[in-house]
């Protein structure tokens, strides 16, 4: 994760995508690239709401209670068919306009993610041994995954000693245009997360790369481009995909 994860600086900001709600009620949805959070602490609701953006043409649809090991929410076409939020939602809009998809909503803890392993690649809720994960305390800021891009393991980052792609797809923090992050003291916040979340469960704090500052939109365009050119390889079976689902 560390070679894709970038913080881009509010004065380079590239674009995301326009969204606006729609909820879930347990039935396909239209509209739905992206996740808000719903859940509140005096009721009891479903994890996810749907957001819409500009494909009309995709639906999600929850299968099982939300904070089971069973829940999923897949992406479907308009026709009411599967489909993988990773392979089949294209990563360009145009414009200079990506998708984006939201795995873990802001102010929310359950470590959500696409189950790359899986066909049809649904959302579903990390584990550990067993049991549900959860991050010590709530992510402030929608957290997700570009579509159409992939980590190669076997490939070290340039610019980062150490850091290999971690067999996922490309990783982003908010996106709904990243000029969000001018807020001030957002980008500390995000890296005092980032380095901090660990140490609840003993580890050591996390360690940075690029001397601990964001990069800039340059530097994350070319990281994008990389990780999209690596999911191409993989999806033409040009790298061994190992357990990774290419359905």
């Amino acid at each position: 994760m560390a070679a894709t994860r970038v913080m881009a600086s509010a004065s380079s900001a590239f674009s995301g995508t326009v969204l606006t709600r729609s909820p879930l009620r347990g039935k396909p949805q239209s509209l739905s690239i992206c996740f808000r959070n719903n859940r509140v602490l005096a009721q009891r609701r479903r994890l996810f709401t749907c957001t819409a953006i500009y494909n009309h043409e995709v639906q999600t649809r929850e299968e099982g209670q939300p904070e089971t090991l069973d829940y999923r929410v897949f992406f479907l076409d308009n026709s009411g068919k599967k489909i993988s939020p990773w392979h089949d939602v294209p990563l360009h809009l145009g414009d200079g306009v990506f998708n984006f998809i939201v795995e873990i909503p802001k102010e929310s803890s359950a470590k959500m993610e696409v189950a790359t392993d899986e066909h049809f690649t649904p959302i579903k809720q990390d584990t550990k041994k067993g049991k549900l994960r959860y991050y010590p305390y709530n992510i402030n800021w929608n957290y997700g995954l570009l579509p159409q891009t992939w980590e190669d393991p076997s490939l070290a980052n340039a610019e980062v000693e150490g850091a290999f792609g971690d067999n996922d797809p490309g990783m982003i923090l908010s996106f709904s245009t990243l000029t969000i992050l001018c807020s001030k003291g957002t980008l500390t916040a995000i890296r005092d997360w980032f380095r901090d979340y660990k140490i609840p469960d003993g580890k050591p704090a996390n360690k940075f790369g690029l001397g601990n500052k964001p990069a800039n939109k340059d530097y994350a365009l070319k990281v994008i481009t990389e990780t999209n050119e690596s999911w191409a390889k993989l999806v033409k079976r040009s790298i061994p995909a190992g357990e990774l689902s290419l359905v």
